[in-house]
């Protein structure tokens, strides 16, 4: 079974993850998850430049500090 994935605004460049599959890597859309993210946290859809926007719900929420590939965990590790 794939995780249950959100993207709110067709400019988004994370989804935010809606269940606790853990385990799975894979979306119902087909993103493939580079780690096991938990529940409520953003993957991103689409590789993200150091210093560009992270963009969700149509608006920029952060700053890439490091280049983030698709797939991959954001979060405070890599967003400011």
């Amino acid at each position: 079974m794939s995780r249950i994935s959100l993207t709110v605004h067709p400019s988004d460049n994370v989804s935010t993850l809606l269940d606790f599959q853990t385990d799975e890597k894979t979306t119902r859309d087909g993103l493939v998850l580079k780690a096991s993210i938990p529940f409520g946290h953003k993957v991103a859809r689409h590789d993200i430049a150091q210093g560009h926007a992270v963009i969700k719900y149509g608006v920029a929420i952060g700053k890439a500090t490091t280049t983030i590939q698709a797939g991959e965990h954001v979060h405070v590790h890599n967003c400011c």
